[in-house]
C-alpha cells in the first residue's frame, strides 16, 4: 500500500510516517518513481510505534525496542528490551518527581500570593485626589 493508505488505516499522517521511515522504525520499498510502498504489516508495526510514543519513549529509544519484536525468539533481544523498558521508567519515575517538586514549590509560591492578595484587601486603600 502507498503511504497515504497506510496513513487512512493508521490515523497518523504521512509526514509521521516519514519520520518513522528516517528514525528506522518502519521500512518501505520504493517504486520505480519513488513511491513509497509499504507491506500489509506495517498496519500493525505503526500501531505498536504508537503505543511506544504513548507510552512515553522517544524514536530513538523504540529503535532498541523493536527489535525484541522483529526477532521474538531472542532471549538477548528480549534482555536488552527489558532494559531498555525500565530505564525508560526509571527515566519517567525522575520526571515525575522533579515535577512533583516543581508543583511544591509553585504551591509555596501561591500561598505566599494568597496571604498578600488578602492583605491588601483589608487594607483601607488611599482616595486618590483630584486637581
Amino acid at each position: 500500500m502507498r503511504i497515504g493508505e497506510l496513513s487512512k488505516r493508521t490515523g497518523v499522517s504521512p509526514r509521521s510516517l516519514r519520520y518513522y521511515e528516517e528514525q528506522g522504525l518502519l521500512t518501505s520499498s520504493r517504486s520505480d518513481a519513488g513511491q513509497r510502498h509499504y507491506s500489509d504489516a506495517a498496519v500493525q508495526r505503526v500501531s505498536l510505534i504508537r503505543q511506544l510514543l504513548d507510552a512515553g519513549m522517544s524514536s530513538r529509544v523504540i529503535v532498541t525496542v523493536l527489535p525484541c519484536v522483529d526477532v521474538p525468539g531472542d532471549l538477548g533481544v528480549a534482555e536488552e528490551t527489558f532494559t531498555a523498558m525500565m530505564r525508560e521508567r526509571d527515566r519517567i519515575d525522575a520526571d515525575i518527581a522533579h515535577l512533583i517538586e516543581t508543583r511544591d514549590a509553585l504551591d509555596v509560591l501561591i500561598k505566599a500570593n494568597s496571604r498578600h492578595r488578602a492583605e491588601l484587601s483589608t487594607t483601607p486603600q488611599p482616595v486618590p485626589q483630584s486637581a
